[in-house]
């Protein structure tokens, strides 16, 4: 949730976080709040040794004693995201709300990485894990600074928490924020959100570089109009199978710091008073030791558009004893309005929690504070030494451009890319998207000190022997009041541009106006952030009809953050590249892969269907004839897919065991040649089907991916290791993941679609 304003201190725990505070009587009158003396909230409950301040001792006491030392007005102040200072104590505010889905948003230039679905179009986690890694030093760079010149009173989007990685599976292409996530497959969104995570984190034995958030947990995806009030009640093993894997592989894999509750209800339990997602699943099966906190203004939600309880102290109160830990809220914006101050004092009488509980909050909100060393001397700390000079630095810059261009996916090419400029003496580049410097960003974003849009990229790789000229076009789609209509002028000056060039760029597709967070969109196909329709907007397939009709070659550039139907322009465009929002560098990595300094060789994360009539109801979870697991349809572009200015061969397919236990593990190995005239990259894929199942599994699904540069004529030995249980299923009856004895096949080649090679295995009993 993009939070833009923040409360005063008093305005924070007197609107908000004193409604959880209030308690229920227990047995141990020792561990509950009754009516007390007012004066008593702000006496430290007990004296002591200042054990919380000594760096040699765990962390774990150290927060036992901050904790014991807390009056509890101290304490339910902590609970808050935006935490106000607690001078008797010498502790500074602190806000756990930050932004870095592709690089840190907010105060300041900052590189601006792809946007994620990009990020995923790589299938490149060791690439995504240094993109993490550079955005932690550009946010510890920041938060130096800051801390320094404000005495380490941390606000809004200046901390060292973030909320990123979305991992929510990217099910349907109409969600708006679809873009935000690694796309619809669980294993990909697993690997890629791990390596995120890892970057975000660090690696040293102490402290962490950021603390990372894995969201929106758990099973959400839209629709953006609804969420705060919609009830998912997906089939029991599309939760287990789909929804959850990769907020399991988050924690028990990428040990992530903090887990985001979503704002839909699951089986008829707002998330962020779930206790079977956040209790059972999230600490006792999962074995999380980080924060939970909510998403913006999720507890008002719990009372007003769930009706799930009658009051906001019973909101409060049922989070905080569901494992929810921190309340991330906002100003009202008409949303989500906060306008009840409570009396604390009548609060107190209503017992509705015990101090112990909000006690067990608190443990897990500090302890990431002294992960971060924000208690200990900075000499302690690795990256204290980081300042502004460390942000937004050439070497970022790079990388940035690196991910572009890793990202960029080739869906059509009959022989006209790689452009020849021996050859060509003008380019028009035409369509909305073609200088459009905020289409580079998406949602979520920061500020780039040098964005470089598709035409200034153009231009740039043409060279100044090439005449480059740009026209709008026609805009992205039409506004619902038929306002924006093209103009005869606009479509004019376009086909006269198109006439007279060598070859036409059409550089269209969608950005983050359209398709976003919950958000009023009016534009005809496109409603409160999501989609109504998946076909390239009206006026742009007229426009591409229109310069076709010109008899030029017409190349279409798509940047969307999501999958666009376009069968006609799959069938008559001479070629199209996939683009995403492609970040900072974006417009350079486009030019050089039209030119052919850079061969692409990025993969799509999702399925591009052929029709809006391909897909379900928006409305509902279940996986059926959904992604390319369970899609009984054609698409236009399979999951996996994209092309390349050379070719590879596979062979040489083997296991080191053709039996395997379900426990076990299998090396897979297979030999990838460049057998065609560039220098190139690889994604190979491995995909396995059960053969005959007891139970009805997917059509196939991916357990094994990698990227390899391969010089022409190279070749590369590939081994995989892929345990068993990546076969794995929900069992309803037991209650448990299942991997079933039985003949499988493994399935290796360059695209869901693309299957080179098969070797049978059987997973022993």
């Amino acid at each position: 949730m993009r939070i833009h304003h923040t409360f005063g201190v008093f305005a924070v725990f007197c609107a908000i976080f004193p409604l959880a505070i209030t308690c229920r009587a227990a047995p141990d009158a020792a561990q509950t709040i009754g009516a007390q003396d007012p004066a008593a909230l702000n006496a430290p409950n007990v004296p002591g040794s200042v054990l919380w301040k000594d760096p040699s001792q765990p962390v774990d006491a150290r927060v036992q004693d901050l904790i014991s030392r807390m009056s509890l007005a101290e304490k339910a102040s902590q609970l808050m995201a935006d935490a106000p200072a607690l001078p008797r104590l010498g502790i500074p505010s602190y806000s756990y709300r930050n932004e870095c889905a592709h690089g840190v948003v907010g105060f300041g230039t900052a590189t601006v990485f792809p946007q994620v679905i990009g990020m995923a179009a790589t299938w490149d986690a060791p690439l995504i894990q240094k993109e993490g890694d550079t955005a932690a030093t550009e946010a510890r760079a920041k938060f130096n600074d800051f801390s320094a010149s404000h005495h380490g009173n941390i606000t809004l989007h200046r901390g060292l928490s973030f909320y990123a990685p979305n991992i929510n599976i990217f099910r349907d292409p109409r969600w708006g924020r679809g873009q935000e996530t690694f796309g619809e497959d669980p294993f990909l969104t697993s690997q890629l959100g791990v390596a995120f995570i890892r970057g975000l984190q660090g690696n040293d034995p102490k402290y962490d570089k950021t603390i990372a958030c894995a969201k929106h947990f758990a099973v959400h995806s839209g629709p953006e109009a609804t969420r705060r009030s919609f009830n998912v009640t997906p089939p029991e093993r599309d939760l287990y199978e789909t929804y959850l894997p990769a907020f399991q592989a988050a924690v028990q894999q990428g040990h992530v710091g903090s887990v985001m509750g979503s704002y839909n209800a699951l089986y008829g339990v707002p998330n962020c008073a779930n206790p079977f997602l956040l209790t059972d699943i999230l600490r006792k099966q999962w074995g999380f030791d980080g924060f939970v906190v909510s998403d913006g203004g999720a507890i008002a939600n719990i009372w007003r558009y769930h009706k799930y309880v009658p009051t906001a102290e019973d909101a409060a109160a049922v989070a905080v004893k569901a494992g929810c830990d921190l309340f991330s809220a906002t100003i009202d914006r008409g949303l989500y309005p906060y306008k009840d101050n409570v009396d604390l004092g009548k609060m107190l009488q209503k017992h509705l929690l015990t101090e112990q509980e909000i006690d067990n909050a608190l443990r897990y909100t500090l302890a990431a504070r002294f992960r971060l060393g924000l208690f200990d001397p900075p000499a302690m700390v690795p990256w204290s030494h980081l300042t502004l000079a460390d942000n937004d630095t050439p070497e970022h810059w790079a990388l940035a451009l690196k991910v572009a261009e890793e990202s960029i996916v080739l869906l059509k090419n009959k022989g006209i890319l790689p452009l020849n400029l021996k050859k060509i003496h003008r380019i028009a580049v035409i369509g909305p998207n073609a200088d459009a410097i905020h289409m580079l960003y998406g949602n979520y974003t920061g500020t780039a000190s040098h964005p470089i849009s598709i035409l200034d990229g153009i231009k740039t790789i043409a060279g100044t022997n090439v005449e480059v000229t740009c026209t709008f076009g026609c805009p992205l789609a039409i506004a619902n009041n038929n306002s924006n209509q093209p103009t005869a002028q606009m479509t004019s000056d376009a086909i006269a541009a198109a006439k007279a060039a060598d070859v036409v760029i059409y550089v269209g597709g969608l950005d983050a106006t359209l398709e976003c967070e919950e958000h009023q969109v009016n534009y005809q196909g496109f409603f409160f952030g999501d989609r109504t329709r998946i076909e390239l907007p009206a006026p742009q397939e007229e426009m591409l009809k229109a310069l076709y009709d010109t008899g030029k070659p017409v190349i279409f550039v798509n940047c969307s953050g999501s999958a666009i139907a376009m069968p006609w322009e799959a069938k008559n465009l001479p070629a199209i590249v996939q683009a995403w929002y492609p970040g900072e560098q974006g417009g350079r990595a486009v030019g050089e892969v039209l030119f052919g300094d850079v061969n692409p060789a990025g993969r799509l994360p999702v399925t591009f269907y052929q029709s809006t009539a391909d897909l379900p109801d928006f409305d509902d979870y279940s996986m059926s004839n959904r992604t390319y697991r369970y899609f009984n349809g054609k698409p236009l572009y399979a999951f996996g897919y994209g092309l390349s200015y050379t070719t590879f061969k596979f062979s040489d397919p083997r296991l080191d065991s053709k039996t395997i236990a379900p426990d076990g593990t299998m090396r897979v190995s297979f030999t990838v040649k460049n057998t065609g005239a560039r220098d190139g990259d690889e994604v190979a894929q491995v995909y396995f089907r059960h053969v005959d199942p007891a139970v009805a599994q997917p059509k196939q699904a991916l357990c094994g991916f990698v990227r390899v540069h391969l010089a022409k004529g190279g070749k590369a030995a590939i081994t995989l290791n892929i345990p068993a249980e990546r076969f794995r299923y929900w069992d309803t009856t037991t209650k448990q993941y299942v991997v079933e004895p039985g003949k499988y096949q493994l399935l290796i080649g360059g695209a869901s679609d693309d299957i080179r090679l098969k070797l049978p295995v059987t997973v022993g009993s």
